[in-house]
């Protein structure tokens, strides 16, 4: 092993860059606004209206000890679709908005540092009822799910850009997390991206819960061609770019 290789990727690891970053010249101090918290979506776009916090009718009471108790990583599915209500609390409870947005910023259902939510949620859904498969991607703010564009044979193509892994191609949907690395950098400048990867990974965690509620179960996808899930989504990979992955389905 490249011993300085290894010292260079641990450092990612640590908060000592943050010693060394001028925080009064990042672009929040320095007076420029405050990116967008959610990215544009097309004026033309099918938007599907989600099931409403306080309006789930099929959603389990689980408590908490016996969530975490049950959380697996599970890999095998059943050929059976999730409903339009579980896709709907399974992102309110990886992004879900509450409150008011105040000052550019929202709290959402996880914590973000700064409160800056750098992700976005995009869905490769195969199988959910009354729900095209395509591509689409959450909106909090208005709690919808934009249908952003068909892509034929998309298990295979997402099963490819996982290096073949086989389960999100047997699942109901993957979730992939796209980050937006300047909705952090606005804040931290170079001490931003460390906190990115902290956050997705609480995001993730909220979706293993939350599907011990709806009887399905999901799998965190860390390893992936970068490219080809970037072109899989059509994102630009540089201004925004996808960082973690999840299937989830029905075992």
């Amino acid at each position: 092993m490249n011993r300085d290789s290894l010292r260079q990727y641990r450092y990612f690891l640590k908060d000592s860059i943050r010693k060394k970053v001028d925080f009064s010249q990042t672009d929040q101090n320095r007076g420029i606004g405050v990116p967008p918290i959610e990215k544009p979506c097309r004026n033309d776009a099918v938007r599907i209206d989600l099931v409403r916090p306080g309006e789930w009718k099929n959603i389990s009471k689980v408590d908490l000890e016996t969530a975490i108790g049950r959380r697996r990583s599970r890999r095998t599915y059943r050929n059976k679709a999730l409903t339009l209500e579980e896709v709907s609390f399974l992102l309110w409870a990886t992004q879900g908005v509450q409150g008011e947005i105040i000052g550019g910023h929202t709290y959402r259902t996880v914590p973000s540092a700064g409160c800056r939510h750098a992700l976005e949620t995009y869905l490769a859904i195969l199988n959910v009822e009354g729900i095209v498969s395509g591509i689409y991607r959450y909106l909090p703010l208005s709690h919808q799910l934009p249908y952003e564009f068909p892509e034929e044979q998309l298990a295979n193509k997402i099963v490819d850009a996982v290096f073949g892994q086989p389960y999100p191609g047997n699942a109901a949907l993957t979730f992939i997390w796209t980050a937006i690395p300047y909705r952090m950098e606005w804040r931290y400048g170079l001490a931003a991206h460390r906190v990115i990867a902290i956050d997705a990974g609480h995001v993730c965690q909220n979706l293993y819960l939350a599907c011990e509620a709806i009887g399905a179960r999901t799998c965190a996808i860390g390893a992936y061609d970068q490219e080809a899930v970037d072109r899989l989504i059509r994102v630009d990979g540089e201004e925004e770019f996808a960082v973690y992955l999840a299937s989830v389905g029905r075992v």
